[in-house]
């Protein structure tokens, strides 16, 4: 008599990882489900299935937050290894025929708190494309690109100051930053920390300064956000942020704060006329994961901007 057969080993569905990891990297059912395209019941759904499968809960869930439990950190790890395995697979075959080098332009705010993670996501679904990277003052971007030395860049513009050719990819507000509890607003003439012309930042500042009536001085020069940021921190002076750097230690200063405010800033996309196939793709990719950034509400932005400083 032959032995029954031993009971299938349930097998985890890749889409479900999916939404899974996406929860576990935002904190939010909300905020995961228009990162993977569904609907929050839907992704709530797909949850409750993974729990059954594997018979433990996988996220501790509160009114306030979503964290994972001892269970679903080790889960992650599995989940993120059977993704990353997956997309080299289909990277074999569907993207095979995709190779070549691509030449990224980026200011330096940007290409210091978002590339990494991009260049990183792009590296493994698209293994045959090398993308070298040249950070740079937006300015020297646009003249790198009319020169035909970059395939495609990010630069920045403000409400004033916009490229007519570049593709808007993010707007959001420039604010003053200072030091939680700080008292560099105080001073006269008020300290500013900013950068040389071409500066988006920079042009919005003193524009509204000049306009305010204010007097300043500027105090710090820094051609990078950390090093702005640490003048900051010391109380050493304000200076012109988009609103999405605050993070914990920073703090919005306002009209209420006798500071004038600064209109918008955006990020912009160029792309070299008549691109290859590789830079399509990595253009194709920076759009995406700043459509992804655009739909998460600003706090939850400013979150995920401060833990990756």
């Amino acid at each position: 008599m032959n032995a029954p057969f031993a009971q299938p080993m349930p097998l985890l569905e890749l889409d479900v990882l999916r939404t899974f990891v996406a929860i576990a990297e935002t904190g939010s059912f909300t905020t995961a489900a228009s990162a993977v395209f569904r609907t929050p019941s839907a992704v709530s759904m797909q949850i409750k299935k993974l729990e059954e499968t594997i018979g433990r809960p996988v996220f501790n869930r509160d009114a306030r937050s979503v964290t994972l439990t001892a269970d679903g950190e080790v889960l992650l790890t599995y989940a993120r290894r059977l993704l990353a395995l997956n997309r080299e697979a289909v990277s074999k075959f569907v993207r095979s025929d995709i190779s070549g080098a691509v030449r990224l332009g980026s200011p330096d705010d940007y290409g210091e708190r978002i590339l990494p993670n991009v260049l990183k996501r792009f590296a493994i679904s698209h293994p045959a494309i090398a993308v070298d990277v040249i950070i740079d003052t937006s300015t020297n971007l646009r003249h790198r690109m009319a020169s035909r030395m970059l395939d495609i860049t990010l630069i920045t513009c403000t409400d004033a100051v916009t490229d007519p050719s570049a593709e808007i990819l993010l707007s959001e507000p420039i604010v003053w930053a200072g030091a939680r509890g700080g008292c560099a607003h105080l001073r006269d003439p008020l300290p500013i920390s900013i950068w040389e012309e071409g500066c988006a930042w920079r042009a919005s500042a003193l524009k509204a300064l000049a306009e305010a009536n204010r007097s300043f001085r500027i105090a710090y020069m820094s051609a990078h956000a950390a090093g702005q940021r640490a003048a900051i921190l010391a109380d050493l002076a304000i200076a012109p942020l988009p609103k999405s750097f605050l993070g914990p230690e920073l703090v919005e200063l306002t009209e209420d704060d006798g500071l004038p405010p600064m209109g918008n800033y955006h990020i912009g996309m160029l792309v070299a006329p008549e691109a290859s196939a590789p830079v399509r793709a990595v253009a194709d990719h920076i759009r995406a994961t700043f459509e992804m950034m655009s739909e998460v509400p600003a706090a939850e932005r400013t979150r995920r901007l401060s833990v990756a400083v």
